[in-house]
């Protein structure tokens, strides 16, 4: 074993391996006895590929994405063999048959884009969710494309600031969606409505039966009987109802989380069994498990797997279900799981990637006082099988926040974070509140004190960590995107807990992301921070880019310039004014890139730009050969 100082250890887990040999993994969908899943691969510019038992279900040149609400999701779904689909280039929607090329179902035009996909074989067409841009102006409705011309869709209901899962019941009679309204965000408030279908295909006289301004409703799914089922949250946590006779009745009340943050389509947690039980995957303390709930007796039963990350639960037969997994030691997987026997057959890993366990640090769960709160994080030690420090000396942190900030981070493998563990650093990835997996209270701690308290649980974790002699004080760092981004700036420059950072296509700027940003996010703010105009101060206040003055640490700043949620402006600002502060600071734009980086390249790039910027910072050499990045005012 080699003594070495944290941070310039040699790891085999390197950014061309991570970006390499990893795909992302997400919405399997069963069809009859073939299994469905999109691939997400970065050497091919992040081409989203559907994936049809392995091999691939659509010609080159397609890329299954939606810009629906600009993040997507539910961009596609399969009925009888046949895929509808939409084409990101173009936005249009595509019909599939097996051995045929894609058939383009709507017109060309620009301003329609389509997500969240019902087949109604009776009245043949799609009934789906299309968002509309006219100039500034962007309105969604539920639609009912046809299937026997190109046709941009008939209204079936408007009126509504958003729409989401229209799902029709067994016999094709109802319609069951959820809406909401600004500036109530999926997860703060929904309606759920049921529709009588008329002969002539229109929605007869609509019902709410739940939801509501301070309930959030989640994947409404119809029985193989015809009974609705719904996730909602009226409790304090998202659990599973259904409507009986009229009446919403609770199946398992617990405190658990069975429901998701609608950032995207298309999201299941539960789906049915041929005989009407439910198997369903729930969160608790940050990890998800499975179980089988029989609803007419109220019987719940875990099902007891060695993973920590479960979802999209797919039925093959009453005992064959498809479900996307992940743990501590396994990255994400698409499994058949026979539930009698508990055998797994592996049908795609998001990696084939075979890392020696002796380099993966494994996460342990860190509660923690926060400021009289309580808060959550998973741990990483550093850890290297080749290296180990010299005596008395003690890692660097690297403290992550996610985005959203309505989301979580998880306990799974997640070659990223072991980039840098092996490499000599401890990271500390944070669920401040805000987060989602803990209960609405815990979400809503958030509400009014973005910018405070997830900052105050980043820095307390920091601290913590440092008090207890696990980390080096004088080397504490802390990166993040998006929101996570804005947590990140946030945390460097109205404190001093930080000596370093990196944002990651980051807010900096709330006033300008009140004015200009996309439709679905353009009233996210009013819950956060205030309502605006009339709180103006408060996202003067709360923005970095008007306190830049106070920051006093080195930053580097990661960009997509096509990003439409975080404009490169956001970034390039604060660059120039820290440029001018005399504060070291370093840019990498990327183009072509959006929110969110898709692209081999530009992952790997940002990822060793990253750990060069925090070697020159903290003075350590770096084993890697890296392209250096230029660094603005650093001696």
């Amino acid at each position: 074993m080699q003594t070495a100082v944290y941070g310039s250890w040699q790891s085999p887990i390197t950014a061309d391996l991570i970006v390499g040999g990893v795909v992302g993994l997400g919405t399997p969908v069963v069809d009859g006895e073939d299994i469905y899943w999109l691939e997400s691969r970065p050497t091919e510019g992040g081409r989203s590929v559907l994936v049809r038992n392995g091999e691939d279900a659509i010609p080159a040149g397609f890329n299954v994405r939606t810009r629906v609400h600009e993040y997507g999701g539910g961009a596609y779904c399969v009925r009888n063999k046949t895929v509808y689909f939409v084409n990101f280039a173009d936005q249009r929607l595509y019909r599939l048959l097996a051995g045929e090329d894609p058939e383009a179902i709507t017109p060309e035009n620009s301003v329609f884009r389509y997500a969240d996909f019902v087949v109604d074989e009776t009245r043949q067409r799609l009934i789906c969710v299309r968002e509309e841009h006219r100039d500034a102006e962007v309105i969604n409705c539920l639609v009912a494309v046809s299937l026997d011309q190109e046709h941009v869709g008939e209204v079936l209901t408007s009126g509504y600031d958003f729409y989401a899962s229209p799902r029709l019941n067994p016999e094709g009679t109802h319609l069951t969606w959820i809406s909401w309204n600004h500036p109530n965000m999926p997860w703060d408030g929904t309606e759920l409505w049921v529709a009588p279908l008329k002969t002539d295909g229109s929605l007869g006289r609509a019902l709410q039966v739940a939801g509501g301004e301070e309930e959030s409703i989640f994947q409404p799914e119809w029985s193989p009987g015809g009974t609705l089922h719904f996730v909602g949250d009226s409790t304090g946590w998202w659990n599973l109802y259904r409507l009986n006779a009229g009446a919403v009745e609770a199946l398992c009340p617990m405190e658990a989380e069975f429901g998701l943050p609608h950032w995207v389509f298309g999201m299941a947690t539960y789906h049915f069994t041929p005989s009407e039980k439910i198997l369903c995957t729930y969160t608790q303390n940050g990890t998800w498990r499975l179980a089988k709930i029989d609803p007419a007796t109220g019987t719940f039963a875990e099902i007891l797997l060695p993973y920590t990350e479960i979802s999209a639960p797919g039925i093959l037969t009453e005992d064959t279900v498809v479900l996307n997994v992940a743990s501590p030691t396994e990255s994400s997987s698409i499994i058949r799981l026979d539930l009698d026997t508990l055998a797994v057959t592996v049908l795609q890993r998001s990696s084939d990637l075979e890392i020696d366990s002796g380099y993966l640090s494994a996460p342990q769960a860190l509660v923690y006082a926060s400021n009289g709160r309580t808060a959550h994080a998973f741990y990483y030690p550093p850890k290297n099988p080749d290296f180990s420090a010299p005596p008395k000396s003690l890692p660097p942190l690297l403290v992550k926040s996610h985005g959203g900030p309505t989301a979580a981070t998880s306990s799974a493998l997640n070659l990223k974070i072991q980039f840098w563990t092996s490499r000599g650093f401890a990271v500390l990835d944070v669920n401040y509140g805000g987060s989602t997996g803990y209960g609405r209270a815990y979400r809503q701690s958030l509400n009014d004190r973005w910018g405070i308290v997830d900052v105050e649980d980043c820095n307390n974790g920091a601290r913590h960590l440092a008090a207890t002699a696990q980390v080096d004080s004088r080397r504490l760092a802390i990166n993040g995107g998006s929101a996570g981004g804005y947590t990140t700036l946030c945390a460097l420059t109205f404190g001093r807990t930080f000596k370093a950072g990196a944002s990651y296509y980051g807010v900096s700027d709330l006033e300008a992301l009140a004015t200009d940003t996309h439709k679905f996010e353009s009233r996210y703010l009013d819950r956060l921070i205030g309502p605006y105009p009339e709180r103006q101060d408060l996202y003067l206040e709360r923005s970095p880019i008007h306190s830049a003055e106070r920051l006093a640490c080195p930053v580097i700043f990661f960009q997509g310039l096509e990003d439409k949620v975080v404009p490169p402006d956001q970034a390039e600002r604060m660059v120039n004014i820290l440029r001018e502060k005399g504060l070291p600071v370093a840019y990498v734009p990327f183009e072509g890139e959006q929110h969110g980086f898709r692209r081999a390249e530009n992952i790997k790039r940002a990822l060793e730009a990253e750990l060069y910027f925090y070697s020159r910072i903290f003075k350590f050499e770096t084993a890697d050969q890296i392209e250096t990045v230029e660094i603005a005012n650093l001696s």
